[in-house]
């Protein structure tokens, strides 16, 4: 995105109705930034680490809306638990996942460089890594890793060559 549509985020200026994701960031690149103006002393922008953020994510878990098992439970590991229990509820692996790439963006649409992004730290993808091991094994839900994206263009030229082969034995039929 231009450096144009940054100044609109921190400005405000809508020239044209915003995506559901451009809204999102914006809403979440006000949030942030209102966190770090309530932290005691307020901390600028230009002051904000990785530590900032990893605090933000810690304090976003009380507003979670996902149940995370703790080991001692005796529903720990089942993904549909059969009763309540009073495990807490904590934000999301996803959610957090796709709210950093947000917040990521914003900042460097907002002026500042890739280089210094705190969203784009290491500890930021080791915290969300272990957030997603944690909510899996507490939920009974493996993650599998992706496959490389040459992998995908195989197949996916597998499944074409079959489609292509299985209609034309159709068309075959049909005449």
């Amino acid at each position: 995105m231009s450096n144009e549509r940054g100044k609109e985020l921190v400005m405000g200026s809508t020239s044209a109705p915003l995506s559901r994701y451009e809204s999102q960031k914006r809403r979440d690149w006000n949030t942030f930034g209102q966190y770090l103006k309530n932290q005691r002393p307020p901390v600028q922008l230009s002051q904000c680490s990785y530590n900032h953020v990893l605090e933000f994510l810690r304090y976003l878990d009380q507003f979670g809306k996902t149940k995370v098992h703790v080991q001692g439970c005796v529903f720990f590991g089942q993904p549909e638990p059969p009763a309540p229990c009073t495990c807490p509820l904590r934000q999301a692996w996803g959610s957090l996942d796709a709210l950093i790439g947000r917040l990521r963006a914003a900042y460097e649409e907002n002026g500042g460089s890739q280089e210094t992004n705190p969203f784009g730290s290491g500890a930021i993808r080791v915290y969300l890594r272990e957030v997603k091991e944690c909510q899996a094994k507490a939920r009974g839900i493996p993650y599998k890793k992706k496959k490389k994206r040459r992998n995908t263009i195989k197949m996916d030229e597998e499944i074409k060559a079959t489609m292509q082969s299985s209609q034309s034995r159709v068309l075959e039929n049909q005449w």
